[in-house]
């Protein structure tokens, strides 16, 4: 094998592989050696076929089989022996005019090929030690755990039926036939629903239209559905609904006390409110932790500057523009209503995505360079807890992943991501900042949004 660089500009490369005919011919005759023992061919005994007429019959197909392997072969050595790592997939490009493949296969000619692909860029990685970082921190207050309990008991709310008309709260059980242009539409027609006032789960205009019923009463009430209702048939439609309200019930919310607690699962109220206080904690270390996360992120953002290989940049847009264009048909939304261009949100992805894999880069040698692994116990509770998010569906996902080397492998990148930061985490200088449980969650949740952009 002849290996030639042919050119190098940047981070792109493109080889010259030369595999000699002799070499190819020696290849084919290792396989139909190999061969002999395994065809059956009428007039031969088994293993007993000679080579040369092995070659006369299978020769050409045999030679299609052996060039693939030696370029797969040879195209892997071109690289590992110059020690270099490619971004992607190396574009391969075989010979394609006719005769020189035709000399290829007959054994009369070396078999010339060329190779094109971008490596990974070498930087240095920045001082940690360098870093200044500020974490936010918040204490659970007794107030916060008062909401807390005051949620539990909301979501424990009862209806007990009442005389009179209904108020906002209050729970209507009616039956409705809803129509347009009076006649009745697939889907508009309910018995024993049931609609509290004041939730807002049912179309503009629905509950409102409900104010002050009584039980026994019928009513019409009119409504529009919203141009970006998700039955297009019914987007922006008027309609009428005949409703016949049948019970109105006044909520009834239980008191905070020890038997509350025990209808949920605990001991005590004071039972109640540490696994408030608990998960609240739980709750704000994550948000903190979410915050200097992102905090570090842009930080090696910042501080990283290098050429990036255009085809994983290229490769993570696409991604990345295929799931934004596919979520904006989903929801009937164009860039103009979001108050952008096309052009505009191109730009801003392609940023995006050039942050992703610088990031990716830099993470990926702090970890090398530091023995950092995720180990196979890591991936297997990652996967057990993926698996349990699909109730009834357990063996089909567990399955799936078990079949999807690629879908395992984008569940160790993030448990991956997590314990490279944390290492770096404890290298870098970080003040403590005391903040409010809300101020810190409102930041958390201004930091979230901004990432699903950045991920979107």
């Amino acid at each position: 094998m002849e290996v030639t660089e042919t050119a190098s500009d940047g981070l792109k490369r493109e080889l010259k592989v030369v595999i000699g005919a002799k070499e190819l011919d020696r290849r084919l005759s290792k396989r139909l050696d190999e061969l002999k023992d395994e065809v059956r061919l009428k007039g031969f005994r088994p293993g007993k076929v000679p080579v040369n007429h092995l070659r006369k019959v299978y020769g050409r197909s045999v030679m299609a089989e052996v060039l693939q392997q030696a370029v797969a072969e040879t195209s892997q050595k071109a690289i590992s022996d110059r020690a270099e790592r490619p971004a992607f997939q190396p574009d391969i490009a075989l010979p394609d005019d006719e005769g020189e493949i035709e000399n290829v296969m007959s054994g009369k000619a070396d078999l010339a090929y060329t190779m094109s692909f971008e490596v990974l860029p070498e930087f240095e990685v920045a001082d940690f030690a360098k870093l200044k970082l500020e974490k936010l921190a918040a204490e659970v207050q007794d107030s916060e755990i008062d909401k807390g309990v005051e949620q539990l008991l909301e979501g424990s709310v009862s209806y007990q039926p009442k005389e009179g008309s209904a108020k906002l709260g209050d729970q209507l059980t009616l039956d409705f036939v809803g129509k347009i242009d009076g006649e009745a539409f697939e889907g508009g027609a309910a018995e024993d629903a049931t609609v509290v006032l004041g939730q807002g789960r049912f179309i503009p205009g629905f509950e409102e239209g409900l104010a002050a019923a009584e039980a026994g009463e019928t009513r019409t009430v009119e409504t529009t559905f919203p141009d970006d209702y998700p039955a297009e048939h019914l987007a922006g439609k008027k309609a009428a609904f005949d409703v016949t309200i049948k019970q109105v019930a006044a909520p009834v919310k239980p008191e905070a006390n020890d038997e509350f607690a025990k209808t949920i699962g605990f001991e005590s109220l004071a039972d109640l409110r540490a696994a408030v206080e608990k998960k609240l904690a739980s709750d704000l270390a994550a948000a903190s932790r979410a915050k200097l996360k992102r905090d570090l992120l842009d930080k090696l953002d910042e501080d990283h500057a290098f050429v990036l290989p255009a085809t994983l940049v290229d490769s993570e847009f696409e991604t990345i523009w295929r799931q934004v264009t596919a979520d904006m048909e989903r929801s009937g939304s164009t860039f103009e209503k979001e108050g952008t261009s096309e052009e505009k949100a191109r730009k801003r992805y392609q940023e995006i995505a050039a942050r992703r894999v610088r990031l990716a880069l830099v993470l990926s040698k702090i970890g090398e360079k530091n023995d950092i692994k995720v180990t196979d116990e890591e991936v297997n509770n990652a996967l057990m807890e993926r698996v349990r998010q699909f109730p009834g569906r357990e063996r089909a996902v567990f399955e799936f992943y078990k079949k999807n080397p690629q879908a395992v492998a984008e569940l160790r990148a993030p448990i991956f991501e997590d314990k490279v930061v944390d290492y770096i985490l404890e290298l870098v200088k970080v003040s403590e900042k005391k903040v409010s449980g809300e101020e810190l969650f409102k930041v958390s949740q201004e930091d979230e949004m901004s990432q699903e952009e950045d991920e979107a």
